[in-house]
């Protein structure tokens, strides 16, 4: 009792807040109880005072114990916690390291040390331990979040906190492997498709056909045996190949020696045949990896053919080979294909618009014609999409023409015209381009994207569009000009026939994108000059359009006398605050091939659209196409070109100077392993 009431006792009750809120509740109910029960009765205050001093003593002496049981306990817990704490620091799979200002280790834990090997490394500097990590260090200084990491032959998962300066490392090497090892298991599936096969076989005997399919089978199995791969055959023109991830990579480092192999070897057999491969990895359905691949050969054909195409879904393409130019198709039987189906499509529409690419040359507007005389032959009304901005000076002179055809300039209409005129039922047509970011109007593009066709002889690019009704892509072709006469053959013959001004038009784009029958032109370009000379195409009237105004002639021979011929190349590059015409800046390019020993060309200049320009040409030993391609352009292996924004003349010429350095030495390199 003497401790209970003791002075201690009571301090420890009223130090602690929780408990003090407790006792002073127990001794105000006793002291009103004692109070009501004297004021009932002297008896009955005794017995409840006797009750309540047992009462609170007993009460009090239990929540003392509570609290006492309950420090207790979180000590033990604390201490549970603390030796927890260091118990893992000291033993966890995790390396640990702590630094102080002066970048000196203060301590590493146990499983840190065992990759000094022991060797004392605390109160040294990082970077004398070991510069790698000490690099490592500063670079995760900066870096938000874990980085995977290579340290001494193994591969980390490294995080830096620097405001505690300690860095943390854990070792991912055995579950990199096995990643590494699920990537390089993922299977890959390719077509290979053998481009002229069937041009090839015509005229020649059964014994020479199965000569050359049992070689070039022969050739294909064995490649495919030596780099893993099962082979499988489809069609006489037509193989299956399925493999690895790890066999493509080896594939990928060869850049497919078996285009090369293929075709020089049949060369030498006077039966050259190209192969066309497209491959697709990286997905785990197999029918989406079939229609990738499938997509994927569609776009090595639509680039000419002679190349393999390897891209993942919605990643960019990789392209190897396309060395050679496309082969001339001897048949005609695709052009009357496609001429009936686009008649089919035109019969179905309300009408049709046709439009070519922005700065539109003589092979673009000449194609343009072509497709509205062809819609009239089918008694469909047909609008000519211009943009009558800036335009060239034949393109003017041409414009100047049509002012005598007053029906022909009845149908011409400018980009926002057409898209008040333009229905859900109206036909779009796109000629000598298939890209949305150079055609004439976007916006109608976008509207008419599901009801749009396309004709062109450029080589098909990875920007193409998604769902196009129809699709006539043939790169062998000197110009779009030349598919599009083929199909008038073909066309109902109760319609009107070419007048004058749209034979002479589509006849001077062919000889201009043939540089006067010289470049590109097969026996099917004789064919349709022939057709359009005799539809009436005037000579004097081409002549005057292939004039050049005394600007442009002086422009271009200011150009060529800046072009630098290294490396059996021409580099020319116009003046930042000068600009050039597109279509002059191309003459010079193809001028400079004219140049004993010059086996590419590149004319840079400042365009009116304050992009810089690279008109690139090639006598067909260098795939230009390629080149560009890497620069953001495209073209054909001969005839390519880029636009670029956001840098200089001088800029963008040490780029292409670069990427040509890089591809020369690439090339001396493979003729080495060669």
């Amino acid at each position: 009792m003497r401790e209970f009431f003791s002075r201690e006792n009571w301090l420890f009750y009223l130090k602690h807040p929780a408990v003090r809120w407790n006792v002073y509740y127990i001794l105000c109910m006793t002291v009103i109880s004692l109070v009501l029960a004297f004021m009932f009765s002297w008896v009955v205050g005794l017995v409840v005072l006797v009750l309540a001093v047992i009462g609170s003593t007993v009460s009090l002496r239990r929540l003392r114990q509570l609290v006492n049981d309950t420090h207790e306990y979180l000590k033990r817990l604390t201490y549970q916690i603390k030796s927890g704490q260091q118990e893992a620091l000291l033993e966890m799979p995790l390396g640990m390291i702590m630094l102080n200002a002066r970048n000196e280790i203060e301590w590493i834990n146990p499983y840190m040390a065992r990759y000094f090997k022991l060797e004392k490394v605390v109160g040294k500097n990082v970077a004398n331990v070991d510069e790698q990590l000490a690099k490592l260090i500063d670079d995760g200084r900066s870096h938000k979040g874990a980085q995977i990491v290579t340290w001494r032959d193994r591969q980390f998962e490294f995080l830096v906190q620097p405001r505690y300066r300690v860095a943390y490392l854990l070792d991912i090497t055995k579950y990199a492997a096995v990643e590494q090892q699920y990537r390089q298991e993922q299977i890959f599936l390719g077509n290979i498709y053998l481009d002229n096969y069937d041009e090839l076989i015509q005229g020649m005997s059964d014994t020479d056909v199965s000569n050359l399919h049992n070689y070039v089978t022969s050739e294909i199995s064995k490649w495919a045996s030596a780099n893993h791969l099962l082979m499988k055959i489809i069609d006489d023109d037509n193989y299956l190949i399925i493999g690895h991830q790890s066999s493509l990579e080896e594939l990928e480092k060869k850049k497919f020696k078996i285009l090369d192999v293929i075709r020089q070897s049949t060369s030498q057999r006077n039966s050259p045949v190209t192969l066309s491969v497209g491959i697709a990895y990286a997905e785990n359905d197999l029918i989406k990896l079939a229609d990738t691949a499938q997509n994927n050969l569609d776009l090595a054909l639509g680039r000419g053919g002679d190349q393999v195409v390897v891209r993942a879904k919605d990643q960019p393409a990789r392209f190897y080979g396309g060395k050679t130019n496309p082969m001339e198709k001897r048949t005609r039987v695709r052009a009357r294909m496609i001429s009936q189906a686009l008649q089919e499509l035109i019969n179905q529409a309300d009408q049709l618009f046709v439009m070519g690419h922005e700065n539109p040359d003589m092979d673009s507007l000449g194609a343009c014609l072509g497709i509205r005389r062809i819609a009239e032959m089918n008694g469909k009304e047909c609008w000519i999409v211009v943009d009558n901005e800036h335009p060239h000076a034949d393109i003017q002179r041409l414009m100047n023409e049509i002012d005598n055809y007053q029906t022909i300039k009845d149908q011409i209409i400018t980009p926002d015209e057409a898209l008040e005129k333009a229905t859900d039922n109206s036909l779009l047509v796109m000629v000598d381009h298939a890209k949305r970011s150079i055609t004439i109007s976007p916006e109608l593009y976008n509207q008419l994207q599901n009801r749009l066709v396309i004709i062109d002889h450029h080589r098909r690019g990875e920007e193409f569009p998604e769902n196009p009704l129809l699709v006539y892509i043939e790169p062998y072709a000197s110009s779009t000009c030349e598919l599009i006469t083929e199909m008038f053959e073909y066309q109902p013959r109760e319609g009107k026939g070419l007048n004058k001004l749209e034979a002479t038009t589509m006849l001077t784009g062919i000889q201009i994108d043939t540089k006067s029958f010289t470049k590109s032109a097969g026996t099917r370009t004789f064919d349709a000059a022939s057709y359009l000379r005799s539809a009436g195409a005037d000579g004097m009237m081409i002549q005057s359009f292939m004039k050049e105004d005394p600007q442009s002639f002086m422009d271009r021979n200011h150009l060529i006398s800046r072009a630098i011929i290294n490396d059996h190349m021409a580099i020319c590059a116009g003046e930042d605050d000068r600009v050039y015409d597109s279509v002059t800046a191309a003459q010079a390019a193809d001028m400079l091939l004219q140049v004993e020993g010059v086996e590419a060309s590149f004319v840079i200049t400042k365009r009116a659209d304050d992009k810089v320009g690279i008109s690139a040409r090639s006598a067909g030993d260098v795939n230009v196409q390629i080149i560009m391609e890497q620069m953001g352009g495209g073209g054909h292996l001969a005839n390519a070109a880029t636009q670029i924004t956001g840098k200089t003349v001088d800029a963008v010429r040490k780029e292409l100077i670069d990427l040509l350095t890089k591809t020369v030495d690439n090339s001396n390199q493979e003729d080495e392993e060669e």
